[in-house]
């Protein structure tokens, strides 16, 4: 049995996720699909053009948003597993991150990540400060639609 698992589906246009759609027709039925999204992903998929692609999705789950304190963790958990203190974030940064994940784990992963590869590619040193996740969180893929909206 072979398991696809798409990450971020929720950002994948729901047109695209049609022409999936096309490719799965030719998967075998044992073959399963797990598309891992936020709840609107759930929802757009119940409408009835959807409803092939849904019948193959075989996992979905909404998970939870986590705690300020739980996010703060998880960083430094992580960076213990690196090897590198917890001041490679100073204080603001690591406040910064946690209220633009706004408590799911995911994007607090890819800001902390984003960062590290900000930091390297200007050569700011070995610590992380506001700025540098500011001039991550600058870019696009960051932005939410309404922010990139002009009035």
């Amino acid at each position: 049995m072979l398991v696809t698992v798409i990450d971020d589906a929720h950002l994948m246009a729901m047109d695209n996720l049609r022409k999936l759609r096309l490719l799965l027709e030719d998967f075998p039925k044992n073959h399963n699909l797990i598309l891992v999204g936020q709840p609107v992903l759930l929802a757009d998929l119940d409408l009835a053009v959807n409803l092939d692609l849904k019948s193959r999705v075989t996992y979905s789950v909404i998970t939870k948003r986590l705690h300020d304190d739980a996010m703060r963790a998880f960083i430094e958990r992580e960076l213990d597993t690196l090897g590198l203190p917890h001041s490679t974030f100073t204080p603001g940064a690591t406040e910064l991150i946690v209220r633009s994940a706004d408590g799911v784990l995911r994007k607090c992963r890819n800001l902390c990540l984003a960062s590290m590869l900000e930091t390297v590619r200007t050569t700011a040193g070995t610590t992380i400060d506001i700025d540098l996740v500011n001039r991550v969180l600058l870019q696009p893929h960051w932005q939410n639609e309404v922010d990139l909206t002009d009035f």
